[in-house]
């Protein structure tokens, strides 16, 4: 390289831990570019990196595990050196055992700060509400049209002269009939829709069928504990005569709902009574730096104050339980965590893949390599708060403190079974520009990188690339990111609202036999 074409050293490298084997690169690299360490040293980069990639900071050898984190993400399957972009192409599995210690690494949260509150709709069974919406929910996916034409008489202005009212939301499904109706496929399709019947934010309730499928309408409703302020009415389109007096029937019926949920009031409510879900999609190499931090230190604020975080996506903690199970309040809390992790790996392998297969196409593009760096950065939006109860997917979670619920990775369906569980909020944080919204919970979308944010504005909720850039610090962030969930809470809107999405999101997972 001639002396004039020289790049000067650029600070651009950002350390994570003072054993990492690995620098995040916090702008795009041209080739020939000297980059400078933390420490003063510089590395010459011997091929353009793209934002958000890893550059290696010292040689490693090959088979040689490669620390982010603290924590092995890897091991290099090539020899490494120092500067040399490192990804898939020297980058493989580490699947050497990880130490379980249960509860060795619990601590109590400070709470900072008095007391807080947002302003939220009591109900008759004690849980408070961020929102009020008419659920129209399907027994079947036979009746999902019909359902979708009643909540369709309630767009644009209709619902103007009752300003209490979020809207009426058709949450439709792909399944209900062919399902075995003992297989584990029907326990968590029904387990599902009866969390959304009975979820906090559902003021008013329509559960619609066709007549003659495995799972009817009346099963969502039966036997379910359904508050005594919840009006519900059922259906059936077969009964009803068709789909259009299905829909005239069914417009009337939430007609006669709407005065009396209008007459709610929003009330102050303690923090205590949020419950908060966690969640991320489209990650890139930002992810575990800025965004999934911040909400962890916004989750152990919430926590702090006696409301619940729920954390999720099983197969995106692989490779990072041990940091969870180190804060497990008991070891029956620990096991139920490793039986979903053993549960996982024989249902992957049934399905001829395996634990590692992710991340996906767009994760790697944004700087992930493996599934232990993108486990590690997910796992930050727990904070640091102790694990108090583990659930399976749509059940509804009871405890206060940090909570784990066993979902797949893939977002509408993860963030469905959170719903179910009963989270009234859900951050979303995401790297690549995911956009999603989860009636009848609101959706706050949190950037992990300003480049992005500035691209999606519209989509985006609040930027946490800031932290890289130096011009806010993680904690302040996640500060504000605990003031956007009360704010939220107590009636501000989302842009995923203002763009009126969710119910399109709305994906039972399946499973089971279906014949």
């Amino acid at each position: 390289m001639s002396p004039e074409s020289q790049v000067e050293p650029a600070d651009v490298a950002l350390v994570l831990r003072p054993t990492d084997d690995v620098a995040v690169v916090t702008a795009d690299v041209a080739a020939g570019t000297r980059v400078r360490l933390p420490d003063g040293t510089e590395l010459e980069v011997p091929a353009a990196i793209s934002r958000g990639h890893k550059i290696a900071i010292r040689d490693v050898a090959p088979g040689g595990a490669v620390h982010k984190y603290g924590q092995s993400i890897g091991r290099s399957t090539a020899a490494i050196r120092a500067g040399e972009h490192v990804h898939t192409h020297n980058l493989g599995m580490d699947d050497e055992d990880r130490s379980h210690e249960i509860g060795t690494g619990r601590r109590a949260l400070p709470q900072v700060g008095g007391p807080r509150t947002f302003d939220g709709y009591r109900r008759s069974d004690g849980r408070w509400a961020t929102r009020n919406y008419v659920g129209i929910l399907t027994s079947v996916n036979c009746s999902a049209s019909t359902a979708r034409l009643i909540a369709d008489q309630f767009r644009g202005r209709v619902l103007d002269s009752y300003p209490n009212v979020d809207g009426v939301v058709a949450l439709t499904h792909d399944t209900g009939c062919g399902l075995v109706p003992t297989s584990e496929g029907a326990r968590i399709t029904l387990r599902t829709l009866r969390g959304y019947a009975s979820h906090p934010n559902m003021a008013g309730l329509l559960v619609l069928g066709l007549g003659c499928e495995m799972l009817p309408a009346g099963a969502v409703v039966a036997g379910v504990a359904l508050r005594e302020d919840l009006p519900v009415r059922t259906l059936t389109i077969q009964e009803a005569g068709g789909i259009r007096a299905t829909v005239r029937a069914g417009v009337a019926a939430i007609e006669e709902m709407l005065p009396g949920i209008d007459a709610l009031r929003r009330q102050p409510a303690p923090a205590s009574a949020l419950v908060l879900g966690l969640n991320c999609g489209g990650s890139d190499g930002y992810s575990g730096i800025t965004a999934n931090p911040a909400l962890g230190h916004a989750s152990d604020l919430l926590v702090a104050h006696g409301g619940t975080s729920i954390l999720a996506e099983t197969p995106e903690i692989f490779g990072a339980e041990h940091l969870l199970l180190r804060r497990a309040v008991s070891p029956e809390v620990g096991r139920q965590l490793l039986d979903r992790l053993e549960w996982w790996k024989a249902y992957a392998a049934s399905g001829g893949g395996s634990m590692d297969n992710n991340p996906s196409p767009g994760n790697k593009a944004g700087g992930l390599t493996t599934i232990l760096e993108k486990s590690l950065g997910a796992v930050a939006k727990a904070g640091s708060a102790d694990l108090v109860a583990v659930h399976e997917y749509a059940e509804r979670v009871t405890e206060h403190g940090l909570v784990f619920m066993d979902t797949p990775g893939y977002d509408p369906v993860s963030v469905t079974g959170i719903v179910a569980g009963g989270a009234t909020v859900v951050v979303f944080t995401t790297g690549r520009g995911s956009v999603l919204g989860c009636k009848p919970a609101p959706s706050i979308k949190v950037a992990t990188n300003s480049e992005m944010f500035a691209r999606m504005r519209e989509d985006m909720d609040l930027d946490a690339g800031r932290i890289v850039t130096g011009t806010a610090t993680l904690e302040a962030v996640g500060e504000e990111i605990f003031d956007l969930v009360l704010a939220v809470a107590s009636g501000r809107q989302t842009v995923s609202e203002e763009l009126d999405l969710g119910a399109d999101e709305f994906v039972p997972w399946q499973l089971g036999v279906v014949t």
